[in-house]
């Protein structure tokens, strides 16, 4: 969605926080990630602090959460939605959110199965597998 830079990546997340906490105009993607932004409180005091945060990691393996991934999770799924792409994703999306009785919690599932379906294609060096992703999603909602 964006390109590969990480750091040019988080300046995006950076800037839009910036201007939507200033009131000034946002580009479509910007409100998109204002909105993402906004719905985790936890994350306000990282997006204000970027010169401490654009080039930290974060280790998994050290029990971390990548604020920016966990972001970019959301927007792709949003993305996904928005172009009903893959085919079947929003009546998966709806079925979840039917059962969970909360959309931005039926992300977070939904990130659980893209972020398999990824996982797995990078370790098998083979494109995503749409069914699989598909597959994850049913599992959620049966």
């Amino acid at each position: 969605m964006f390109g590969q830079d990480r750091s040019q990546l988080r300046k995006m997340f950076f800037e839009a926080w910036r201007k939507s906490t200033a009131g000034e105009p946002l580009t479509p993607l910007e409100q998109e990630i204002s909105r993402v932004a906004a719905e985790h409180p936890e994350y306000h005091a990282l997006l204000q602090s970027a010169e401490r945060h654009l080039a930290r990691d974060y280790l998994p393996e050290a029990g971390e959460t990548n604020p920016f991934l966990h972001m970019a999770m959301h927007l792709s799924i949003r993305e996904q939605l928005a172009t009903q792409r893959p085919a079947g994703i929003m009546e998966a999306y709806r079925d979840l959110v039917g059962r969970l009785g909360e959309p931005h919690e039926a992300e977070h599932r939904m990130m659980e199965c893209l972020g398999e379906m990824l996982w797995q294609a990078q370790r098998d060096n083979l494109p995503p597998s749409e069914s699989a992703y598909l597959g994850c999603l049913r599992k959620l909602t049966s």
